[in-house]
Protein backbone atom coordinates (compact mmCIF):
# COMPACT_ATOMS: atom_id res chain seq x y z
CA UNK A 1 0.00 0.00 0.00
CA UNK A 2 1.01 3.34 -0.99
CA UNK A 3 2.30 6.01 1.63
CA UNK A 4 2.64 9.30 1.79
CA UNK A 5 4.96 11.80 3.58
CA UNK A 6 3.05 15.41 4.28
CA UNK A 7 4.85 18.29 5.49
CA UNK A 8 3.63 21.44 7.13
CA UNK A 9 6.21 23.85 7.09
CA UNK A 10 6.92 27.28 8.08
CA UNK A 11 10.16 28.19 6.49
CA UNK A 12 12.37 30.86 8.98
CA UNK A 13 15.34 31.12 6.65
CA UNK A 14 14.96 31.56 2.99
CA UNK A 15 18.33 30.97 2.16
CA UNK A 16 19.41 28.22 4.65
CA UNK A 17 15.96 26.39 3.47
CA UNK A 18 16.62 27.16 -0.26
CA UNK A 19 20.00 24.95 0.37
CA UNK A 20 18.37 21.84 1.54
CA UNK A 21 15.47 22.19 -1.21
CA UNK A 22 18.18 21.92 -3.49
CA UNK A 23 19.86 18.97 -2.45
CA UNK A 24 17.14 16.68 -0.83
CA UNK A 25 15.13 15.37 -3.89
CA UNK A 26 18.13 13.39 -5.07
CA UNK A 27 17.05 10.99 -1.88
CA UNK A 28 13.53 11.42 -2.41
CA UNK A 29 14.66 9.69 -5.50
CA UNK A 30 16.77 7.23 -4.28
CA UNK A 31 14.26 5.87 -2.02
CA UNK A 32 11.54 5.53 -4.81
CA UNK A 33 9.53 9.24 -3.73
CA UNK A 34 7.68 10.85 -5.95
CA UNK A 35 6.65 14.66 -5.18
CA UNK A 36 2.76 15.10 -5.66
CA UNK A 37 3.16 18.56 -4.13
CA UNK A 38 6.41 20.74 -3.42
CA UNK A 39 4.78 24.13 -1.72
CA UNK A 40 1.99 25.47 -3.95
CA UNK A 41 -0.63 27.57 -3.23
CA UNK A 42 -2.28 26.32 0.10
CA UNK A 43 -6.50 27.76 0.40
CA UNK A 44 -8.25 26.83 3.28
CA UNK A 45 -11.38 25.36 2.00
CA UNK A 46 -13.18 24.83 5.86
CA UNK A 47 -12.18 24.34 9.12
CA UNK A 48 -9.57 26.20 11.87
CA UNK A 49 -6.38 24.69 10.40
CA UNK A 50 -3.81 26.87 9.12
CA UNK A 51 -1.21 25.03 6.27
CA UNK A 52 1.38 26.78 5.19
CA UNK A 53 4.32 25.22 2.63
CA UNK A 54 2.74 22.28 2.29
CA UNK A 55 4.61 18.96 0.94
CA UNK A 56 3.39 15.28 -0.21
CA UNK A 57 5.76 12.78 -1.25
CA UNK A 58 4.27 9.70 -2.25
CA UNK A 59 6.28 6.35 -1.26
CA UNK A 60 6.01 2.36 -2.26
CA UNK A 61 4.82 1.95 1.30
CA UNK A 62 5.08 2.73 5.02
CA UNK A 63 8.26 0.92 5.12
CA UNK A 64 9.65 3.17 2.09
CA UNK A 65 9.06 6.24 3.57
CA UNK A 66 10.78 5.27 6.98
CA UNK A 67 13.58 4.02 5.33
CA UNK A 68 13.99 7.51 3.41
CA UNK A 69 13.19 9.62 6.35
CA UNK A 70 15.90 7.94 9.09
CA UNK A 71 18.05 7.02 6.26
CA UNK A 72 21.79 8.36 6.87
CA UNK A 73 21.42 10.33 3.56
CA UNK A 74 18.38 12.24 4.84
CA UNK A 75 19.82 12.72 8.71
CA UNK A 76 22.34 16.00 7.45
CA UNK A 77 19.43 17.28 5.33
CA UNK A 78 16.93 16.91 8.61
CA UNK A 79 19.85 19.11 10.84
CA UNK A 80 19.57 21.96 7.42
CA UNK A 81 15.91 22.15 7.36
CA UNK A 82 15.45 22.40 10.95
CA UNK A 83 17.49 24.98 11.09
CA UNK A 84 15.79 26.70 8.37
CA UNK A 85 12.31 25.94 9.37
CA UNK A 86 9.57 24.96 11.61
CA UNK A 87 8.14 21.91 10.61
CA UNK A 88 5.38 18.95 10.87
CA UNK A 89 5.58 15.97 9.31
CA UNK A 90 3.43 12.71 8.54
CA UNK A 91 3.19 8.94 6.95
CA UNK A 92 -0.20 8.31 6.05
CA UNK A 93 -0.87 4.95 4.19
CA UNK A 94 -2.99 5.60 1.49
CA UNK A 95 -4.18 4.25 -2.16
Amino acid sequence: MAAYLIADVVVTDERGFEEYRQKVPAVVAAYGGRYHVRGGAVQRLEGDAQLHRVVVIEFADMAQLKAFFYSPEYRPLIAMRQKASRINVFGVEGL
